[in-house]
């Protein structure tokens, strides 16, 4: 091949670096973005008891995209050992060498730089609690070489939003707050582990760990387990808050939705156990319209008389 057709192929325009980047961000596949951003607008509204002020839902709303972004950029630069050699993710473009660790380096420090400067018009308790975020979410990634509880960590880092919005609002850290960020704990914990069942055989002979390997036989009695201890948590967390039947609704449905999950997956194979995972963005969703159906409508009971 011609030394000029090689460097041509190899170093695509800026239309395609951008492609290359908004695939790195995982810009195609808003999962992520959604999972983070239901127990964030939790936090906000049971801070404000309503719709929160405008900025302040603005910072937090573009905040999760670029965090999760970022968070999805490092994970990357930190699995480029392990992507290869995984079926679903091998062609990721720092797996496939597309996009080198560099640039990769360069685009979250340009991503955290923007969410922390968002992040800077909030009070001071807000700001310094983005530094604890910061922390979280860069070393998340490098857990599953030591630990086979990464998918908790996730629950960590994804959900320490809530505390922050919490402080945002309230200039404040109520008992609420911190039983919100322990259900996501659990929820990030379970269904992260759907997604960890996925690469679970190809995670083990790349010499990585999670959940899926530590649960083995016993995953679904896990799963369980952290769904039943996610639920408990958000009757609490809306117990505390003073919720009304519009949030016990919501637990019920979302309560159904997880059922169906474990109908689908419950044989453990790739296909069901993925699409568990992206169902959870409807057990958010469920939970959010329930607390802000408390707040924006009247009560059933004015309702039904």
């Amino acid at each position: 091949m011609p030394a000029s057709l090689s460097t041509s192929l190899s170093s695509p325009g800026w239309r395609q670096r951008l492609a290359l980047y908004w695939k790195l961000v995982r810009g195609d596949r808003p999962i992520g973005w959604l999972l983070l951003l239901w127990p964030t607008w939790w936090a906000l509204w049971i801070a404000a008891e309503g719709v929160p002020p405008l900025w302040t839902l603005a910072v937090f709303s573009a905040g999760v995209w670029l965090t999760r972004s970022a968070g999805c950029v490092i994970n990357d630069y930190a699995d480029r050992w392990l992507d290869p050699h995984v079926e679903r993710t091998k062609d990721r473009p720092l797996a496939s060498g597309a996009v080198r660790g560099r640039e990769a380096l360069w685009l979250f420090a340009g991503l955290m730089l923007v969410a922390f400067a968002l992040v800077l018009t909030m009070n001071r308790l807000t700001v310094l609690m983005s530094v604890v975020g910061v922390l979280l979410a860069a070393s998340y990634p490098y857990l599953k070489r030591y630990t086979h509880l990464p998918q908790v960590y996730l629950g960590l880092s994804f959900g320490w939003a809530i505390p922050m919005a919490f402080a945002a609002v309230q200039d404040t850290v109520p008992v609420v707050g911190w039983v919100l960020f322990v259900a996501n704990i659990f929820w990030a914990t379970a269904y992260d582990t759907w997604y960890a069942m996925v690469d679970r055989e190809d995670d083990i002979r790349a010499g990585a760990r999670s959940t899926a390997i530590l649960f083995g036989r016993f995953d679904l009695l896990a799963q369980a387990l952290l769904y039943m201890a996610m639920f408990a948590a958000l009757a609490i967390a809306g117990h505390l808050a003073g919720l009304g039947p519009y949030y016990w609704l919501a637990l019920a449905v979302a309560v159904g939705l997880v059922l169906w999950e474990f109908s689908i997956a419950r044989n453990r194979e790739r296909g069901p156990c993925f699409r568990a995972f992206l169902h959870n963005h409807w057990v958010g969703m469920t939970v959010f319209i329930g607390i802000a159906a408390h707040y924006a409508l009247p009560p059933l009971t004015r309702l039904i008389g």
